[in-house]
C-alpha cells in the first residue's frame, strides 16, 4: 500500500501542472430584446452571509465575461439599466469504494488455500483463480464536488431577461480552479437558445500562485434534436 501511496502521489505532482478540462452543463432562459438601449449593470447586494472576498472576486470574473459583450458596470449604481445577480454552491459528496490492489505476488496456489506466501510470513488473502495471484481489498472514501451558479440580468424596472445555470461534478476539489471555466461557459454563445441544455468542455490552465484561466475555446457539445 506505501508503495502504491508513493505512485499516487508522483502522479499528482506530474499532472499539477497540466491542464484539466472542466466539463459544465449549461441551461439559459432568456427574454433577451433584439437591441438593447442600455447595457450598463450593477450588480444586485449579496446577502451578508454570502457576500465575502471569494464571492466578490467571482463577481469579478463575471464583469470580465461581460465586458467582452459590451456591457459596462456604471460608476453610479442608481443610473444602471441592468441588474445582475449572482450565486454559486459547491457541495461534496463522498463515496465509498472498495480497490483491490497487488502489493506482492503470491505465486501459484491451490483454489481451496486461504493462505498464500508473503515476505513477512504466512497471511489471510482473497484468492483470484483466474490470475493465481493474491490481493488485498481497501475501503477508500473519493470526493465528487457538485458545484452550481447561477447568474440573472434584470433590467432596472425588475424585468427579468437572462437567467443561467451552470453545473458541474468533478474531483477537483478546490472553486476557485473551476470557477473561471463556470463562468466563462455561462455566457458561451449569448444569449442562446432559450431553455435548450447544453454542454460546454474547458480546459483550464494553472497559473503561477495556484491560480487558473481557461486554456481554450469552448467547445459546446452537439445538441440533440428533438424526436419526431
Amino acid at each position: 500500500m506505501k508503495y502504491l501511496a508513493i505512485l499516487v502521489a508522483a502522479a499528482s505532482l506530474l499532472l499539477s501542472g497540466c491542464a484539466t478540462t472542466i466539463r459544465s452543463n449549461v441551461t439559459a432562459f432568456n427574454d433577451w430584446p433584439a437591441a438593447p438601449q442600455d447595457k450598463t449593470y450593477v450588480f444586485e447586494a449579496a446577502p451578508a452571509a454570502e457576500d465575502t472576498l471569494e464571492y466578490r472576486s467571482y463577481q469579478v470574473l463575471v464583469s470580465n465575461e461581460m465586458a467582452k459583450l459590451g456591457f459596462q458596470q456604471a460608476d453610479q449604481p442608481s443610473r444602471a439599466g441592468l441588474r445582475v445577480g449572482m450565486h454559486f454552491s459547491t457541495t461534496d459528496q463522498p463515496v465509498r469504494v472498495l480497490l483491490a490492489n497487488d502489493p506482492f505476488w503470491a505465486g501459484p496456489v491451490w483454489p481451496y488455500s486461504r493462505y498464500g506466501f508473503h515476505r513477512y510470513g504466512y497471511r489471510p488473502f482473497y484468492y483470484d483463480p483466474w490470475r493465481y495471484s493474491a490481493y488485498e481489498v481497501e475501503e477508500v472514501v473519493k470526493h465528487n464536488y457538485e458545484r452550481q451558479l447561477r447568474v440573472t440580468i434584470n433590467s432596472s424596472d425588475g424585468r427579468k431577461l437572462f437567467d443561467v445555470t451552470v453545473t458541474n461534478s468533478s474531483r477537483v476539489q478546490a472553486t476557485p480552479h473551476v470557477m473561471p471555466a463556470l463562468v466563462q461557459s455561462a455566457f458561451t454563445g449569448f444569449p442562446g437558445q432559450s431553455g435548450v441544455p447544453r454542454r460546454v468542455d474547458l480546459k483550464i490552465e494553472p497559473q503561477a500562485g495556484g491560480a487558473a484561466v481557461p486554456a481554450s475555446a469552448p467547445v459546446p457539445a452537439p445538441t440533440p434534436a428533438p424526436a419526431a
